[in-house]
């Protein structure tokens, strides 16, 4: 699909959304039923992706602020976050964006739709952004952490291997 094609808009009341369909009932569910409420409550901004030629929703994503905690964590996991910054700013927490859901409808898949968010998401907190935010997180569906490593995101530990969701981050130091 042709970038040129597609909208970026916030997700309102009056959005049509009940044609999206991204074969993941539990995304779709979020976008139908909770995500107008999440934003009424201040819990998550959602994003619609809309095809400018006929009105599609080609894709959604939902934000909201997190944080990395190191506290009881690994020494290991500690470490590899904190290499990569100065010593006198080390933090035993840091600032996060959570990408809470990320979907795109079936007809849109495998066109790098996904890829353009997240470098989008990337670029909005590394270029302008109004507070301070050093990484990414997402609790990736466990058939979703390869796209997501993909996209540069690394696990946070070893120990969710099994679990549905996998917890992956990634520093936006990475991306400037």
């Amino acid at each position: 699909m042709n970038q040129e094609h597609l909208d970026l808009c916030n997700l309102t009341p009056s959005c049509s959304i009940e044609a999206f369909d991204c074969a993941e009932d539990d995304l779709n569910e979020f976008l139908k039923e909770e995500s107008n409420d999440y934003q009424d409550e201040l819990l998550a901004k959602t994003y619609l992706l809309m095809n400018a030629e006929n009105g599609d929703v080609v894709a959604y994503y939902s934000l909201l602020n997190d944080v990395i905690r190191l506290e009881n964590t690994e020494k290991s996991i500690r470490n590899r976050i904190n290499r990569k910054i100065p010593f006198n700013k080390q933090r035993n927490h840091y600032p996060a964006v959570k990408v809470g859901r990320l979907a795109v409808d079936k007809s849109y898949a495998h066109q790098g739709i996904g890829r353009l968010i997240l470098d989008s998401v990337k670029y909005v907190f590394t270029h302008g952004n109004r507070t301070g935010c050093r990484f990414l997180t997402v609790d990736a569906l466990a058939d979703a952490t390869g796209f997501y490593e993909r996209n540069g995101f690394r696990f946070f530990t070893q120990q969710d291997e099994n679990h549905d969701t996998r917890l992956m981050y990634f520093d936006l130091k990475d991306f400037l």
